[in-house]
């Protein structure tokens, strides 16, 4: 079974920064696509960064291009959310999720593994 577990949320001046991690574990676990989603209560969840894994393209919404930088890790099946210049409106559970099939979407109906979520403050 796969298992995606992200690290690195915390409470945060307006302006700082935030390293979030996954790690994902599990058999045969070869995704095409990773990203990070966050979500705050009552709103609908927003795609943030997402990497094709094969290929190392990167996409990130307007709204943090600039500020925030997917990669993966040196070991297996890592991936890293660098977060520069938050701001209030970042404040949201930040999710991993990653996809087995091709193609690489904000669609997270489309994702079939999902971390538990990692809570980023910004004040």
């Amino acid at each position: 079974e796969v298992q995606l577990v992200e690290s690195g949320g915390g409470s945060v001046q307006a302006g700082g920064s935030l390293l979030l991690s996954c790690a994902a574990s599990g058999d045969s676990f070869s995704p095409y696509c990773m990203a990070w989603f966050r979500q705050t209560p009552g709103a609908e969840r927003e795609g943030v960064a997402r990497i094709a894994t094969g290929s190392g393209n990167t996409y990130y919404a307007d709204s943090v291009k600039g500020r925030f930088t997917i990669s993966p890790g040196n070991a297996t099946n890592t991936l890293y959310l660098q977060m520069n210049g938050l701001k209030p409106e970042d404040t949201a559970m930040y999710y991993c999720a990653a996809k087995t099939s091709w193609g690489c979407t904000w669609s997270g109906a489309a994702y079939n593994y999902w971390g538990q979520g990692t809570q980023v403050t910004v004040s």
